[in-house]
């Protein structure tokens, strides 16, 4: 995948990311609604097997200092279905660039994966869900208790989708 978009350069993992993913991943306050932070290891063996080894995710780049500073989960997980999450350094957050980047991979998956439906999942009533109800996610349940967050209290989970034919009439 590669798509331009104003201020990024979204594009495959590649190895020589491994620095900036952990500047993410290694993160406590980035990794609070996920899970816990990363070692360097741990965030290596990542990037390789599933970045990169399953093509899992993509890489959000700032164009103007060639920074990878964001994640974006970017799987298929069915005939027409994929789905999507972010994670995105601490230093680039309330600029509009995980809309900016989340709204391209969308636009690129009804437009040339000719997809059915984009969908996310999270634990973050607020920062999370906001951003899939401003890429015009709708709610589609919300699954009471049904994981742990990082400090082990029971969290719901959220879950919103896309569809194609919702996605062209508000496009």
């Amino acid at each position: 995948m590669f798509i331009e978009t104003p201020r990024m350069i979204i594009r495959d993992f590649t190895l020589e990311d491994a620095a900036d993913l952990h500047d993410i991943f290694g993160d406590d306050e980035t990794m609070e609604n996920c899970e816990p932070a990363y070692d360097f290891e741990k965030t290596k063996e990542f990037l390789t097997s599933f970045c990169i080894g399953r093509n899992g995710a993509v890489a959000a780049v700032h164009k103007e200092s060639g920074k990878m500073m964001g994640y974006i989960l970017f799987k298929r997980q069915d005939e027409g279905v994929y789905e999507m999450g972010w994670i995105y350094n601490r230093s680039f957050w309330r600029h509009g660039y995980a809309y900016e980047s989340c709204k391209a991979v969308i636009d690129y998956a009804f437009t040339e994966l000719k997809a059915h439906k984009v969908f996310a999942e999270a634990i973050d009533a607020v920062k999370s869900v906001g951003l899939m109800q401003k890429l015009g996610m709708q709610l589609e349940g919300i699954q009471r208790s049904q994981t742990k967050d990082n400090h082990g209290n029971w969290a719901d989970l959220y879950f919103y989708g896309l569809l194609a034919d919702d996605w062209r009439v508000s496009g």
